[in-house]
């Protein structure tokens, strides 16, 4: 009896553990980001691409990441990656600045 509570528990502790960490890491489609910006200013996402350009000078660092949907630049303090990479970025996404109707869209990489 103590065995199979043992197995009850143990399987829904790590159910948990797997929903908890499926729905930190699910990944955004570039796209979604771009057509629904104010859906997603100030949120945590993970968005995967391949490097297109990338941005250094003193203590501006970007690079520009394309999926299969679109494209968005990725702000970041850490080491640029190489342009062709493809990668994995967790961020939060921010409006970098609005002039009339034209706004851009960034995601700031997490340290």
């Amino acid at each position: 009896m103590r065995r199979r509570t043992y197995k009850v528990v143990t399987t829904a502790v790590l159910v948990v553990l797997f929903v908890a960490l499926g729905c930190s890491i699910s990944e955004t489609s570039i796209s979604k980001i771009n057509e629904n910006p104010r859906d997603y200013d100030g949120k945590s996402v993970h968005v995967t691409g391949k490097v297109t350009e990338i941005f250094s000078l003193f203590f501006i660092k970007y690079f520009v990441l394309r999926d299969k949907s679109a494209e968005i630049v990725i702000v970041s303090k850490k080491p640029l990656p190489k342009v062709g990479q493809t990668i994995k970025v967790g961020g939060v996404v921010r409006e970098a600045f609005s002039i009339g109707d034209q706004q851009m869209i960034v995601i700031v990489e997490k340290p």
